[in-house]
């Protein structure tokens, strides 16, 4: 049986998410607030996806993160989110689904102070740099539909240098739709473009980046 993982990034988001998960056996779901919430987060915001993470089908804390790209919420506000929801996955054991933008430093320095703790890059950006820093500490890279841009030559590299057992796969969906579908809304099933890319650039079948990331994926979150 296949699975799919549903983000959760705000508080309704996570709820929709773990309600999707009890409706159907193949969902799973993550909860978490996105940096871009951080002005708004409360303490009832918190207890609610305290509440969350103790379903049996949330197999990870995510997204979470910092975002000084779009800068949405106020910097203090997403370091203090950010620490916050660290806490919450320790005190779950869980796993986190990092969103990390323009913001390597920070993110690198938060997670090292935290550690030990399992994560997932997503939807991977950063340079080498933060890529080495993020593998020696054990994490895994996930990349989406990006990848497949004309322009993407950068991305493309990052994914030649990640070890073939530290990376994962996603659509980010709705967003980010694979080159040719761009301007649509994306969905799960154009992951298998994403795999047939990173398949060409690693010099490997169709079926190995499939079997490798879904084995990625299955230990990462537990099934």
């Amino acid at each position: 049986m296949g699975y799919i993982v549903n983000i959760g990034s705000s508080l309704k988001g996570s709820q929709d998410s773990v309600g999707l998960s009890q409706k159907y056996d193949s969902i799973y779901a993550t909860v978490g607030i996105h940096p871009h919430e951080a002005d708004s987060f409360a303490p009832e915001t918190e207890k609610a996806i305290r509440d969350l993470a103790g379903n049996n089908k949330v197999v990870a804390i995510g997204e979470i993160g910092l975002d000084y790209f779009k800068n949405f919420s106020k910097k203090e506000n997403q370091l203090a989110l950010f620490l916050n929801m660290l806490k919450l996955a320790k005190d779950f054991n869980l796993p986190l689904v990092i969103h990390t933008r323009d913001a390597q430093e920070d993110t690198l320095r938060i997670l090292k102070e935290a550690m030990p703790v399992r994560a997932v890059v997503h939807c991977f950006s950063g340079d080498n740099y933060f890529l080495n820093e993020c593998l020696d500490l054990g994490f895994l890279i996930s990349f989406t539909c990006n990848v497949t841009y004309k322009k993407a030559e950068k991305l493309r590299e990052m994914v030649k240098s990640t070890p073939i057992e530290r990376l994962l796969l996603e659509t980010d969906a709705p967003y980010l739709s694979p080159e040719g579908f761009r301007g649509r809304r994306n969905e799960p099933a154009q992951v298998s473009l994403l795999a047939g890319v990173v398949a060409q650039l690693k010099g490997l079948k169709l079926e190995e980046v499939a079997r490798a990331t879904t084995e990625n994926a299955r230990g990462f979150f537990n099934f």
